[in-house]
């Protein structure tokens, strides 16, 4: 067999919405991008979404619209696509790593305490492989300290906390999301800034638009000749139509795909918890992960044990990653922060495995994928 570690699923839905969009002749950014961002806010319980390019262009958006720069601390777990701190240091700003949680993986919010300073502007939270951060902890701290929190949900999205649907969090400033090949939904590429602010999510349509004060659409539907006015320097973050009408269709996808996403995650963790080389991911009471992605850890194990494993499952046709990297053991960030210690973060990168969870599995697959981690983590 051979079998990816995900494949996003489209279907003649998505081939058609595309062929209109096409036909229509508005490809970029118009109706089907607002049309989406409504979709989006209505089913998150956002007031506002704002779609762009990535969640990377979302998170650096975020950032940027807060003020924050040269001199600015931003505190983020370094368990996180590098992304989450490329955005940081983009802007010139610090990130401040901090360990994580050795059963979540995501940040701990002990550890953010600990790590602000007077230079501390944000807390950037991620929400690891889909399952929600602490939001009610890092909340807490961040109204303690008059601190900005940008939620990184890059994974996050159709993910539940404490009830809330993530991106609609009281007391978080703005939350990122994108609709990579890999998430719940897909747009190709893309991303999503959600706010109840509405300030925040106009400027944010502003400036991903080269900070023209007049989009297109709203040109378009003019009567009368509007031109525009550039009041401050924006950038280019524009989501096209065509992704969006790819986003639509997906979006009436996501209850079916949400239930085979955890249905596949079910199986693997009815029987790797009976084995005790293999650790399942723990998912606390209150959240509701969307399984974007599977990551079991190696118990007792070295890295180099993990990538004999993983190379083993890819000579038998099976792809993996590594679960999570740990941004601050990269060269890029060595050199920019100097040595930072974090050994649950580091424990955690050299243990994990992704393994292979995508909404068209086929159960023999599954099967197999089992068959294989079992084989090979035995010996």
């Amino acid at each position: 067999m051979k079998i990816p570690l995900t494949i996003p699923s489209f279907d003649k839905e998505e081939e058609t919405a595309v062929a209109k969009v096409l036909r229509s002749g508005w490809v970029t950014q118009g109706p089907k991008v607002a049309e989406f961002e409504e979709e989006i806010a209505a089913y998150t319980g956002a007031k506002y979404a704002v779609a762009t390019t990535s969640a990377t262009t979302s998170l650096f958006l975020s950032l940027y619209m807060l003020g924050i720069g040269e001199g600015d601390e931003v505190i983020l777990p370094s368990f996180t696509f590098i992304a989450t701190a490329n955005v940081v240091a983009s802007l010139k700003a610090k990130p401040v790593f901090v360990d994580i949680d050795p059963k979540t993986y995501n940040i701990d919010p002990r550890q953010i305490e600990k790590a602000i300073t007077k230079k501390t502007k944000a807390i950037m939270p991620v929400d690891q492989v889909g399952l929600p951060a602490d939001l009610k902890s890092i909340v807490a701290i961040a109204k303690k300290h008059k601190l900005y929190v940008v939620e990184d949900a890059a994974c996050g999205f159709a993910s539940i906390y404490d009830g809330y649907q993530i991106g609609s969090y009281p007391g978080v400033h703005l939350i990122c999301l994108s609709f990579h090949p890999r998430k719940s939904i897909t747009t190709g590429e893309g991303g999503m800034i959600l706010t109840q602010d509405k300030k925040l999510a106009d400027r944010a349509k502003v400036l991903r638009h080269h900070g023209m004060s007049v989009s297109d659409l709203t040109r378009y539907k003019s009567k009368k000749i509007m031109n525009e006015k550039y009041y401050e320097i924006g950038f280019n973050f524009r989501m096209s139509d065509i992704q969006a009408a790819v986003g639509l269709e997906q979006l009436k996808k996501l209850p079916k795909f949400l239930k085979i996403r955890k249905r596949i995650a079910d199986k693997y963790t009815k029987v790797f918890s009976n084995y005790e080389n293999i650790i399942p991911p723990f998912v606390p009471d209150n959240c509701i992960p969307n399984w974007q992605s599977y990551v079991i850890k190696l118990r007792n194990s070295k890295r180099s044990e993990r990538d004999r494993i993983m190379q083993k499952l890819l000579d038998s046709g099976i792809a993996t990653r590594r679960g999570v990297m740990a941004a601050h053991m990269e060269p890029a960030y060595q050199k920019l922060l100097g040595k930072v210690r974090l050994p649950i973060t580091e424990e955690s990168a050299n243990t994990t495995i992704s393994l292979p969870l995508f909404t068209t599995m086929k159960a023999k697959e599954q099967k197999y994928v089992i068959k294989k981690v079992l084989e090979f983590t035995r010996g």
